[in-house]
């Protein structure tokens, strides 16, 4: 007898491939904006980056949403994940000691059908 696996149910699979997909337009968009991507779904200890971005001297942290608008997802990066990514990026950073000196930012993309991706520089600060 064979071990089946155990698939994740279909909504699930479905989010998965629209973050998929999401996060592949984004790197697209940043990479025509001149940015080179560093590193896409960065997991660390304590949660994952969507995409690390560079160009030039700056080092951005992308969180990228998808949302049936702009506003709603605008509107969907909350407070607790702000903090998260800043807590990824503390500990992608610490792994990282050539970027030491960059400037570092936090910035999003987001994604809704039918409309172009929208770049939002420092969408929020680290609270520091």
């Amino acid at each position: 007898m064979t071990a089946t696996r155990h698939l994740p149910d279909p909504a699930r699979r479905a989010a998965y491939g629209l973050g998929l997909r999401s996060e592949t337009i984004a790197a697209l968009f940043l990479r025509m904006k001149g940015y080179h991507v560093v590193a896409r779904r960065h997991q660390t200890p304590v949660g994952e980056i969507d995409l690390i971005v560079r160009r030039g001297r700056t080092v951005a942290f992308v969180e990228v949403k998808a949302r049936p608008t702009l506003d709603m997802a605008a509107e969907s990066i909350r407070l607790y994940q702000q903090s998260r990514i800043v807590r990824a990026a503390e500990a992608f950073l610490s792994r990282n000691p050539r970027l030491n000196g960059y400037d570092l930012r936090f910035d999003a993309v987001l994604i809704a059908p039918g409309r172009l991706p929208r770049h939002l520089p420092a969408a929020f600060d680290a609270g520091r």
